[in-house]
């Protein structure tokens, strides 16, 4: 009896022991996060709280994406995690990733993290050439990433090579081309100079709207075979499903839009298309595995709820969504528009601090070269009154010289001279005597000259200091008035907006005015956008010409060639996908 017990006690605690948890790991496109999970969560209660921790509302688009086998499948929402066909090791990993893509991407991705998840996708697949992109348009969507990432373009900050560690252009399309890394990063600049004032939000919206022309762009293909087992494509997206040439990609042979399809299903490998138009014959192809016909019909019947849902009137939480979309779009225009206001005040502030700044320091250089000045007259006078003093006695001591000559000139006259000899001797120093007097005489006058003539200079040299004592006086007193300009201006006026987190600069009121304003703003902004599309194209093709000398024609891929057709006959992503609608009243032979 105590052993029975004993092993139903031991039995119960091992029950006990199994764990009721384990770890799954999310990657996002640019987070990596991990959870505990009950065993017994399904699909969808994974799905959600990842939706609840990013922020996401719009799930509609989104999917939990695994790998069996080398082929690609998603959670189903109804099923229990641990039921899939997935690693049992821990953590279990799932790629939360896009898996349906809208027709029009400014109307149908309303969130901010919506915008940003599609753009790091579609971004990533058109750099690993998922998505086939012309070269001119991957220089055009490079220049829209980089301003996401680095804002708005400052020569003094942006300079050259600062991308040089970017992944922004397809290796093919660098392959194409002879042109340098530097080469590729001034027309990616030169782009990008011209988003100044986009927001990362319409930056990578931007992004967007050029990637959804892309033909490839939004496209699940699938090889398939026809009965006659011609190997084919099958493209699954937004608009109906596609039939290629496995060498085609970019142009499809045959189109079913969704409003055109009655019904599609699989039995086991073998998949059916049947139009709305009974006078087309029924499609049918088969699939390499039963697993891909699942998860095409996956995709099939996504898509075309959402596409049937686009053509209904919003449910509710979309248009709550969408107004409150419209409303942080009209706070965070405003904030922007009240932050350059503020940037643009601070910066006249700034330039004019910096003018006082500059003239001080001129008016302290020009009170420094007045003050040099003024010493020098100084020295300059002092040495001229000394020259003037030794110049006077100089010619004092000529006069004294003088005079002493004339007496000795008389004091010979006076002296009688007894031989003829004697007398000449006396007449000769005579004669020299006056001659030395009256060169002494001339010197002395010269040197009364030179003594008047330094005297006018010492009168001049006063004068000068006196006029440089002034303009010191006047530039000081220049200087006291300057410095409290100077002091006021570093200052901003005490009305302009702050960046303090209160309350009530957080909360915002809209204003019939100011809404009337904005639909007034919005209108015009679409005015223009037509005019800019014109535009861009007309400088896709610019550049498209000026790159075109350095292609590399050898280089070619088939993708290359085959978009080349295209554009040469004007066709697009649309126009290819109409031309099939239009034929489409015969049966279908492929």
């Amino acid at each position: 009896m105590a052993g029975a017990i004993a092993s139903r006690m031991s039995f119960s605690s091992l029950k006990r022991k199994q764990p009721k948890t384990f770890t799954v790991r999310i990657m996002t496109m640019d987070a990596e996060m991990e959870f505990n999970c009950e065993v017994k969560w399904k699909g969808k209660d994974l799905f959600d709280l990842v939706c609840r921790t990013l922020g996401l509302r719009e799930t509609w688009f989104f999917g939990l994406q695994y790998m069996i086998k080398d082929t690609m499948a998603w959670l189903k929402m109804d099923k229990k995690v641990l039921d899939h066909d997935v690693p049992k090791e821990e953590p279990v990993t799932f790629h939360f990733l896009a898996k349906f893509y809208p027709e029009n991407a400014e109307e149908e991705l309303v969130q901010e993290i919506t915008q940003h998840l599609f753009f790091l996708q579609v971004k990533k697949q058109i750099l690993d050439e998922k998505i086939y992109c012309p070269p001119e348009a991957s220089v055009l969507l490079a220049s829209y990433a980089v301003q996401a990432k680095y804002g708005d373009y400052d020569p003094t900050v942006h300079k050259r090579g600062f991308l040089a560690q970017e992944e922004l252009l397809p290796k093919g399309v660098i392959n194409l081309y002879q042109m340098t890394p530097e080469m590729w990063e001034e027309r990616i600049t030169s782009w990008y100079g011209q988003h100044r004032g986009r927001a990362r939000d319409e930056a990578e919206m931007e992004y967007l709207k050029i990637a959804q022309d892309l033909e490839m762009y939004g496209v699940n293909y699938f090889a398939i075979r026809n009965k006659k087992g011609t190997e084919l494509l099958l493209g699954v997206d937004a608009l109906g499903l596609h039939i290629y040439d496995p060498e085609n990609k970019l142009t499809p042979k045959i189109s079913f839009p969704w409003n055109e399809i009655r019904n599609v299903s699989y039995s086991d490998k073998e998949f059916t298309i049947k139009p709305l138009d009974k006078k087309i014959d029924v499609f049918k192809f088969n699939s390499s595995k039963l697993r891909v016909n699942k998860l095409i019909l996956q995709l099939c019947i996504g898509n075309h709820d959402l596409f049937m849902r686009r053509r209904k009137a919003d449910s509710l939480e979309v248009q709550q969504m969408k107004a409150q979309a419209r409303e942080e779009k009209a706070r965070k225009q405003m904030e922007r528009q009240r932050l350059a206001r503020e940037k643009q005040m601070r910066e006249e502030a700034e330039r004019t601090r910096d003018e006082l700044e500059r003239r001080l320091l001129q008016l302290k250089e020009e009170a420094t070269m007045a003050n040099e000045a003024l010493m020098r007259s100084e020295e300059t006078a002092d040495l001229l009154a000394e020259k003037a003093q030794i110049t006077e006695e100089e010619a004092k001591l000529l006069a004294q010289k003088a005079a002493e000559a004339e007496q000795e000139m008389q004091r010979i006259k006076a002296t009688a001279i007894r031989t003829e000899d004697e007398k000449r001797l006396m007449e000769q120093k005579v004669l020299e005597a006056e001659m030395l007097a009256l060169k002494m005489a001339e010197e002395s006058e010269r040197r009364a000259k030179e003594a008047d003539q330094l005297k006018q200079d010492l009168q001049e040299a006063r004068d000068s200091e006196r006029r440089a004592k002034q303009k010191l006086l006047e530039i000081t007193s220049k200087s006291s008035y300057t410095q409290p300009m100077n002091s006021s201006t570093t200052t901003l006026p005490a009305d302009l907006p702050t960046f303090s987190l209160i309350s009530e600069s957080l909360s915002f009121d809209f204003k019939d005015t100011d809404m009337k304003r904005l639909s007034m703003e919005i209108e015009k902004e679409k005015v223009e956008y037509m005019e800019k599309s014109k535009h861009l194209q007309e400088q896709l093709n610019e550049l498209k010409t000026e790159i075109e000398a350095l292609k590399l024609k050898e280089r070619e891929t088939a993708m290359d060639i085959l978009h080349n057709e295209n554009s040469d006959r004007g066709n697009s992503k649309l126009n290819t996908i109409k031309k099939p609608q239009a034929q489409g009243r015969r049966p279908i032979c492929i």
